[in-house]
């Protein structure tokens, strides 16, 4: 994954180079998160126009497809969570950025699993249509669940239910590789006077490696510093060969 030291390293000395500033560590990790969220948001989009792009058989094949490479990508984040009904309502995840599907959480009988797909709707006005139909009305093996504030299944005699979504992008642990709670940064203790990179405090970025340049490009626009992409490739390119 795209590692924070690497990433504030080269956005300092492209800064630095022509005289156009000084990047601190502190304007650095206010900016961090944010450009993270923004290249990953970026990938929902990118996928949406690659898949018409598929659909017109203009999508090259196997590796060199863009559906295959974001959605390799956004896989990182997709995580299940088994959630239990409380006060008649199923909390959503805290980490939740999109959903994707929802099942009943079921069981194994005779080695057939009797989890259901639950169809997820948030339109108030479609539930409640829903709700009063007769013909709709939502059993354990036909339910439905309605995403608004919180998370509500029908029929309530569904007290579990298992929920598959994107979460939302964190960061990794650049000494073990583990995920974390904690957002990026770049940690750093001081001596003589400069900032030298601690490992032990940073958290790198969980886009992977080969968004390095879009995260230092990405930053740069967020502190109003406008970098020409040449650089930054350039960069990325001398990096790479030196490692």
């Amino acid at each position: 994954m795209a590692s924070v030291n690497r990433v504030y390293s080269a956005l300092k000395d492209l800064v630095n180079k022509d005289q156009r500033g000084f990047v601190t560590p502190a304007v650095f990790n206010n900016f961090a998160q944010v450009a993270q969220m923004n290249i990953y948001n970026s990938l929902f989009s990118v996928l949406d126009s690659s898949k018409i792009v598929r659909l017109r058989n203009a999508d090259p094949k196997s590796d060199k497809s863009t559906t295959k490479r974001v959605e390799e990508d956004l896989s990182t984040f997709i995580k299940r969570s088994t959630i239990s009904q409380a006060n008649g309502v199923f909390d959503k995840p805290t980490d939740l950025a999109r959903v994707i599907s929802a099942t009943s959480f079921g069981s194994i009988l005779m080695n057939t699993s009797t989890k259901v797909v639950i169809p997820v709707i948030y339109d108030p006005i479609k539930l409640d249509y829903i709700l009063r139909s007769e013909l709709s009305i939502p059993t354990e093996t036909a339910p439905v669940a309605a995403i608004f504030d919180d998370i509500e299944v029908y029929p309530t005699t569904i007290k579990k239910i298992i929920l598959t979504y994107y979460k939302q992008p964190q960061g990794l642990n650049p000494v073990t590789g583990a995920k974390t709670t904690t957002m990026p940064r770049f940690g750093y203790t001081v001596v003589a006077g400069k900032e030298i990179y601690s490992a032990a405090n940073s958290v790198d970025f969980e886009l992977p490696e080969h968004y390095f340049a879009d995260l230092v490009v990405e930053i740069a626009k967020l502190i109003g510093v406008n970098l020409r992409d040449t650089d930054v490739y350039a960069y990325a390119n001398q990096e790479t060969q030196q490692q």
